[in-house]
């Protein structure tokens, strides 16, 4: 049994380990790093400038894309930073709080992401199946309203996260064997039940995920349907470039 000694509820701080077993070779790993995350901030600022400055796309497809720049600048912006200074000076502790923070922005935008993927997948099948009645359907006010209700539901769903482990007891141990906070990993530092967050945490996922990548493979699959009844060939090649561009964009 746990003493009071041993029990905190709220610690002042985590170890990130960084890349456990690659401690000599981290200052190196690092240069890579920093080379992704300097390329992902740049092209997608560029993303959001070029879209901002050419009222000509502001279409839903070009919106979606700006909204999916943006999440890639916090998620990117959320863990990276921290990283570079892990694996160059040695930074390893991260505050109690900011942890937290992390968890919140790595989990909701992650949820964010996939549902603004969904929601390029809905773009797509509209503009394929019913061209003449797009931008009808998928308005500049629908488009916005879609991408808010989708940021609501990463923040909405993912909030509990913090609120559950913020009121529980914290074991001893403070390492997290990674280079960044995310739910599993500060779970497994309590010191108390965590049924209900694992319980949590996999319904969040797979309600979020699951019913995106399941709407994701029907509107795919509607497509490719239409796709192959066009009459001409040249459709066919087109649509065909439309759903490779929406792959190219998940992968």
């Amino acid at each position: 049994m746990f003493t009071s000694r041993n029990i905190s509820a709220h610690p002042e701080f985590f170890i990130l380990l960084g890349i456990p077993g690659l401690e000599n070779s981290q200052v190196w790993i690092a240069f890579p790093f920093c080379v992704m995350y300097i390329v992902a901030i740049v092209g997608n600022i560029i993303i959001l400038h070029i879209i901002q400055i050419d009222c000509t796309l502001y279409k839903p497809m070009y919106l979606f894309l700006a909204m999916l720049a943006v999440t890639d600048l916090v998620l990117s912006s959320s863990t990276q930073p921290k990283l570079l200074a892990i694996l160059w000076f040695h930074a390893h502790e991260i505050e109690y709080h900011v942890c937290l923070i992390q968890v919140f922005f790595i989990h909701a935008f992650s949820s964010v992401e996939s549902g603004v993927l969904m929601a390029m997948a809905l773009d797509h099948y509209v503009a394929i199946c019913f061209p003449l009645q797009h931008l009808s359907i998928l308005t500049t006010s629908a488009v916005m309203k879609l991408g808010a209700e989708v940021m609501m539901r990463g923040l909405l769903w993912v909030s509990p996260f913090c609120f559950m482990i913020s009121r529980m007891p914290f074991c001893p141990n403070r390492v997290i064997p990674q280079s960044y906070c995310e739910h599993r990993a500060v779970l497994k530092l309590l010191c108390a039940n965590t049924t209900v967050n694992c319980g949590y945490g996999l319904f969040v996922a797979f309600s979020q995920s699951g019913f995106d990548l399941m709407a994701i493979s029907i509107s795919s699959m509607m497509i490719l349907r239409a796709v192959f009844h066009l009459p001409s060939g040249e459709g066919c090649f087109r649509a065909f470039g439309t759903c490779a561009s929406h792959i190219c964009v998940i992968f």
